[in-house]
């Protein structure tokens, strides 16, 4: 390869990389992220945030928040209600933005293998293991208090 296809080619990559960072602006995105951080979850932004956060003992619940309609309809109230609600939770209760925190989520993906990407998501780890994961086809269509209750049946399975 030429050094000019080599300087192509990295160009068109950090053209990418700036495409891809800047998916959603921050003003759109901020009071999307409010409505979970605001209510105690913990914002995860890089990859080693993610590895600390569902590597510790216990229980992780991390939601795969995203701008669309199902996420703001039924998951994020879901999420909500069933924490607020459970009688058995979750030691811990994170987040991390589907097109915008962009190293946190490329992690969270490596780490809920073999399941394809899925924003908005629900996942649930336990002792670093992932032992339940709602995806968007379980969200879309479903009501809050619908997502809300399976969410209370999954915590009571496998949180103390």
């Amino acid at each position: 390869m030429s050094p000019k296809q080599i300087c192509k080619r990295f160009l068109n990559h950090l053209i990418l990389v700036q495409i891809v960072e800047d998916m959603y602006p921050v003003e759109f995105v901020l009071p999307m992220k409010a409505e979970l951080v605001d209510n105690g979850f913990e914002d995860l932004t890089t990859a080693a945030e993610v590895v600390n956060a569902v590597n510790n003992e216990g229980t992780t619940l991390l939601v795969i928040n995203s701008v669309c309609g199902c996420a703001a309809g039924a998951c994020r109230p879901g999420v909500l209600m069933a924490v607020a609600n459970a009688t058995q939770k979750p030691d811990r209760i994170t987040t991390s933005f589907a097109g915008f925190d962009i190293e946190a989520i490329n992690k969270v993906r490596e780490l809920h293998l073999p399941y394809p990407p899925s924003s908005p998501a629900i996942l649930l780890f336990k002792g670093g293991q992932l032992v339940n994961m709602v995806e968007r086809h379980q969200i879309e269509g479903r009501p809050a208090q619908v997502i809300a209750q399976h969410l209370i049946s999954v915590f009571q399975e496998h949180c103390n």
